[in-house]
């Protein structure tokens, strides 16, 4: 299935691959975080689109990503 990563704020594709795994892959990708050589990012929510190609019916993951929230830690006196 061919499977399109997009990042939630900006509408962009950052990558776009296929898998034969997808439950792994979105099981994977809802963990702690997903990383690329540009950022990290954590899973926001995903989409599962259904094209007509030729006369082919295609199936289509969109996962989309949220930038990561830096930990921060407030001290309360």
């Amino acid at each position: 299935m061919n499977v399109v990563f997009v990042l939630t704020s900006t509408g962009d594709e950052v990558l776009e691959m296929v898998s034969n795994d997808v439950a792994g892959l979105l099981a994977a990708v809802k963990g702690e975080n997903v990383t690329f050589p540009f950022g990290t990012f954590q899973y926001d929510f995903h989409t599962l689109d259904h094209y007509l190609e030729g006369e082919i019916y295609r199936q289509e993951l969109t996962i989309y990503l949220k930038e990561e929230k830096p930990n921060v830690v407030t001290f309360v006196k």
